[in-house]
């Protein structure tokens, strides 16, 4: 699609940057009051999980332990963990929720998610070769990515690393991909390394040594319940993840048609580098409102429980200028990510076989 005019971008940007202005004007008790909320129910969450675990295997305790120590890494990370990390409650002035202090459970160290998430897929969305986060670097998802023969497994390897999500997320910043094409040296990756052993062990020392044993008898019904919580979390993540970066309709951009960007050009591409889904309040919740990725990277530094009052205010804009503002329902969504997926694990992309997409 062709761009539109510099005048009308400018024009574009302008309205949203009221409308961001507009909401961190308005930021007050209410979203410290959620917060607060949340990090309260996250914890009532694994307190009464890892409680009912610990009775051991039986038809009733141990599914309801699974189920509330899930739903407590979820919230830590989605709604918790991810949105302090990019400075959404930093006005608080609260240690335990400043984005530069905060820690979530999790392997990846919060300093490097901060550098290549925060920085480098926040500031150059789909820009193929600088947003690192597009593909991860081991998936292709589009015609500008040069195709190898790994990729024919792709699909195979995305099951893979949906189960082991938190881990791929952890090992993201070592740049394995950049070793390889000589670009970065491995002993310039050595704190990184380091960073990531240490929070390895804490995270097996914790979830698979010191609750199991102090469980005693039920040792492996805590182990086995522990190991499921985290493939629900890793396995949720990795979907609501995928679907706002990875659907048929997303865009990728080149290096040299964003440079000397103007603040309308940016928010242009953020719009269409990202994808929404539709939902409930507790399927927000639980997305970390990620199912608002388009409002998400717009405004990264608005408290994200505000993205369902701003995305109306933000569709009808598009629609004012002509900008495509992908949404849908979570399932079509995923359906056309593990489509896009197959679509480019060959070398010559297979048309997509679904109604009202172009092949």
């Amino acid at each position: 699609m062709s761009q539109p005019s510099a005048e009308t971008l400018n024009a574009f940007g302008n309205e949203l940057n009221a409308l961001h202005q507009e909401a961190m004007r308005d930021l007050g008790q209410r979203d410290a009051d959620h917060i607060r909320g949340m990090i309260r129910l996250q914890r009532y969450a694994e307190i009464g999980g890892r409680g009912l675990l610990f009775f051991g295997f039986n038809p009733i305790t141990w599914p309801l332990g699974v189920a509330l120590l899930s739903v407590s890494k979820i919230l830590n990370n989605m709604e918790i963990g991810h949105n302090v990390m990019h400075g959404q409650y930093d006005w608080m002035n609260d240690p335990e929720i400043h984005s530069q202090r905060h820690n979530w459970d999790n392997i990846c160290d919060p300093n490097a998610w901060r550098k290549t998430h925060n920085f480098e897929h926040h500031v150059h969305t789909n820009i193929i070769g600088k947003d690192r986060d597009f593909g991860y670097g081991a998936f292709r998802m589009s015609e500008d990515i040069p195709w190898e023969p790994k990729h024919r497994y792709q699909l195979q390897y995305y099951v893979i690393m949906a189960i082991l999500f938190q881990w791929g997320v952890g090992l993201h910043d070592l740049e394995a991909d950049r070793i390889r094409n000589k670009e970065i040296t491995r002993e310039s990756k050595l704190p990184v390394w380091k960073a990531f052993l240490q929070r390895m062990r804490k995270h097996l020392l914790k979830d698979y040594v010191i609750f199991p044993l102090l469980a005693g008898f039920n040792f492996f019904g805590v182990l086995f319940g522990n190991l499921l919580a985290n493939t629900i979390r890793n396995v949720w993540a990795s979907a609501v993840i995928f679907c706002g970066h990875f659907t048929e309709q997303v865009h990728t951009f080149k290096p040299e048609d964003c440079t000397n960007e103007s603040k309308g050009q940016w928010y242009y591409r953020q719009i269409l580098g990202s994808s929404n889904f539709r939902g409930g309040r507790w399927m927000h919740l639980m997305t970390g409102h990620l199912s608002f990725q388009i409002e998400h990277h717009l405004f990264p530094d608005v408290p994200a429980h505000r993205y369902s009052e701003l995305a109306p205010k933000v569709e009808a804009i598009c629609a004012k200028y002509g900008v495509p503002y992908n949404t849908g329902s979570l399932g079509g969504q995923y359906k056309t990510v593990l489509q896009r997926l197959v679509r480019y694990s060959t070398p010559a992309p297979q048309p997509m076989d679904f109604a009202g997409v172009e092949s």
